[in-house]
């Protein structure tokens, strides 16, 4: 295994085992369902909801069919990632794709063991004129972000990134 596939592999397992122990804690052991909203801070809020769909909630899926069908698509998406991950030729590509694999991998895990993705963390703010409240996510959820920011920096700013030619003297 190649050192970039081994760092993308830590990177994988570590997004997954922290993103369901996280889940697992706060689904049963701080019961969180049973509690309802928890005000942590004045703009964090730790919050169940179950998410049918794919990001943000879109593509909700209630039935059986449908859900199968994300997994389908999700388990496809990792297989791909994986392969992309394995021919990488840099750290920083590889710990992206890792987290990405990750997060996708644990929110998977909460479809088939669910029925739904459990998201909890939800962000906003209140002031006596403004209202924003951002989506409700999980760690997984964060691993995918960072990940695909990750691949965006590489691709921008990284070693093999197409740089215009200078111009001048």
């Amino acid at each position: 295994m190649s050192p970039h596939l081994r760092a993308g592999t830590i990177a994988s397992v570590t997004a997954l085992v922290l993103d369901q122990a996280t889940k697992l804690w706060l689904l049963f052991v701080f019961d969180i369902a049973r509690r309802g909203a928890v005000k942590v801070t004045p703009f964090f809020d730790l919050v169940l909801v179950w998410n049918t769909g794919i990001s943000y909630g879109l593509f909700q899926q209630e039935g059986v069919l449908g859900q199968w069908v994300l997994s389908g698509l999700k388990l496809a998406a990792v297989v791909l990632l994986w392969i992309w991950m394995a021919r990488i030729t840099t750290r920083w590509s590889a710990l992206s794709l890792g987290l990405i694999i990750g997060g996708a991998v644990g929110n998977a895990i909460d479809r088939v063991a669910y029925g739904a993705v459990a998201d909890f963390a939800h962000f906003h703010i209140t002031t006596a004129t403004w209202n924003f409240s951002w989506y409700v996510f999980n760690l997984a959820d964060v691993a995918i972000v960072v990940g695909v920011a990750g691949l965006l920096y590489e691709s921008l700013f990284g070693d093999r990134a197409v740089k215009a030619p200078r111009s001048g003297p």
